[in-house]
Parts: C-alpha cells; structure tokens; sequence
C-alpha cells in the first residue's frame, strides 16, 4: 500500500496528507486513579489510526512515576517508561481521573513544566487538565474539565479561560472532559494531521457515528435534564446557576421572567415540586459539596463562595441537606481519600 493513502474496513482508499518522515509519539503519563475510558479511547484511536493508514503513523509510550499505575476501577496498566526527557516533538497526555489533586505530586508538575520549557505539547484528559494548570501549563490558555470538577477548578485557577466544551485545543495545549470526548479530540487531531477521511475511517471502525466538535458542551442543560420545558421556568433556572455567589430573590428572578412571584412559585412547585428558594438552596449546596470535596478552601470561604455571609447558616443548611456538617464533611473526605 502507498504511504499516501489509508484503507477504510469496506476496502476504498482513503488519501493521507503529507507527512514527515517520523511517525508521532504520544506519551500517557498516567495518575493513579486515573479513568480507564478517557485512556483507552484515546489510545485506541491511534491504534486503528495506524491500521487504517496500512502503516505506522503513531507511536506511544507509558509514563508514571512508578512501574505500575491501578486506574479507578482496579485495572492495573504497567509503565513502559519513567519520566526521562521526552523525544522532540513529543505529546504529552497527562490521564488523571479520581483524587487528581493527590495524584499531581511534586515530580510530576515539575517534569511536565521541565518538558513544556523543551517545548513539548500537553494534554490533559478527564481531570488531567488539573495537573496541567497546577504546574501553570494552562494560563492564560481554553481548556475545560470533566463537569463534577469544574466548580472547584474554576475557583483554584482562575487565570485559565474555562470551558464547558467537551475537549478544548488552544496553541499547543489540549484537554478533555473526561470519558469517550478522549476519542473527539484524537479524531481531531487525526483529522488536521492526515485529513478528514481518515479520521471518519477511524470513527467508522470504533461504530462512533456521531463525531463532536469543540463547540459540543459537556451536559445537557439543568432544564433538559430535569424533563422541563417550559421557556421562562428554564430562563429562572439558568439565572440561578449563573448567580450562586450572588443569589437573586425570587421577586427579582420572576421580574426578569416576565411574571409575578406568585406565578414563579406555581412553575417551580408543578414542574419540580419545590418552591424557587427551595431549589436555589438546593443549586447552592451542591456546589458547597463540590468545592469541600475537591478543593483545599477553608469552609468560610467556601460558604461566601457560594452565596452564604454567615458560617453558622451554612452549616445549619449543610447539615439539614445533607446530615452533616460541612467539617465533618470535609473531614470524612480526607480519611476516604488516604485510604
């Protein structure tokens, strides 16, 4: 087969873009706990790139700061290189997933800041866009992160431009949201770098017919979710999960709707059996348990973070959702998380 030129599964030849002599590396460097979907999609997608092309146009490595790395659902994957400089034109893909934060130690930041000043290009995949940020790789820069994260990633680095896409490419910088978006941006990256075709021929052997872009977001929106449809109900709900630093009253929330108060509480208590108050509370807490979960804020800072000016009420409200404090809470986490 001619190396300018990619076979589909049904026989027909798909034309490659020029290329260089070498092929491209990737390098995993893989967290422990890191998500075995955003990994696999990934990789896969270069293997049944280089099946698709007829010859080697990818290569990749394993990198971890031990000799085997445990995934979140026990799988075991063993390194097939330490963290040694890179080749040139390497790409790095940083793969975290549960506990990043204790995952991004010292030595790992401190190679991947080491190989960026080499000019390496970096990616993260699921949560690895937090170690990306934590050694200063992402500021300035788009990049986005799995959607459970994004509260807290948001408060922590504040100097990256965060979106809610389901993978995001910004210079020489790449990350995911986690899950199968792994495979939307390396069929992207196929894409620019051998054509159109034979990203869809890759595609077409992994039966993932329906191909994401950047512009794709990670969730459908709250009212979608939740089965409502009507326009001014979504239009409230979208202003409160804009505004929990800063709640609205529900006086103010109906006003900009359209209608009354009275009429805001009939919406809420038909579509989500719960008045507006209610259900705003509940948006505000959610995003406390988030930020206690995966961040080291102090829990005042936590509480104003989220719209409350008083400790106490905090944690009064805290605890009647969820039946405890916001310490405990916090707490509770830190013994799971060294286990």
């Amino acid at each position: 087969m001619p190396p300018e030129s990619a076979t589909r599964g049904s026989g027909t030849v798909v034309p490659l873009r020029s290329r260089g002599p070498q092929s491209q590396r990737f390098v995993f460097a893989l967290l422990p706990g890191f998500t075995m979907l955003a990994f696999s999609c990934a990789i896969e997608a270069l293997r049944v790139a280089n099946r698709m092309a007829g010859h080697e146009i990818y290569r990749w490595e394993i990198a971890a700061e031990s000799d085997e790395v445990a995934c979140s659902n026990g799988v075991t994957i063993r390194a097939t290189c330490d963290l040694d400089e890179l080749e040139r034109d390497d790409t790095v893909l940083v793969c975290g997933g549960l506990d990043v934060q204790r995952g991004s130690t010292r030595r790992m930041v401190n190679w991947l800041r080491r190989e960026a000043r080499r000019g390496a290009a970096m990616g993260g995949l699921c949560t690895g866009s937090y170690t990306l940020a934590r050694a200063g790789l992402l500021d300035g820069k788009r990049a986005t992160i799995h959607w459970e994260y994004h509260d807290s990633f948001a408060e922590e680095f504040e100097e990256v431009l965060l979106t809610k896409g389901i993978f995001a490419v910004d210079g020489g910088r790449m990350t995911t949201a986690g899950g199968t978006s792994s495979l939307d941006l390396m069929l992207q990256l196929i894409a620019d770098a051998h054509g159109e075709d034979l990203a869809n021929a890759v595609a077409d052997q992994l039966i993932y017919s329906s191909i994401r872009t950047d512009q794709d977001t990670q969730r459908l929106s709250t009212p979608t979710r939740i089965g409502v449809r009507h326009p001014k109900l979504s239009s409230v709900i979208k202003a409160m999960e804009q505004a929990i630093e800063d709640p609205i009253s529900p006086a103010v929330l109906a006003q900009d709707a359209g209608m009354s108060t009275r009429q805001l509480e009939r919406l809420f208590r038909r579509y989500l059996n719960r008045s507006p108050k209610r259900y705003y509370m509940e948006l505000r807490l959610g995003r406390a348990r988030n930020l206690l979960m995966q961040t080291e804020m102090s829990v005042i800072n936590v509480a104003l973070a989220c719209g409350f000016t008083s400790p106490s009420h905090f944690s009064k409200c805290y605890r009647s959702h969820y039946g405890t404090t916001p310490y405990r809470e916090r707490g509770s986490h830190g013994a799971r998380a060294a286990l």
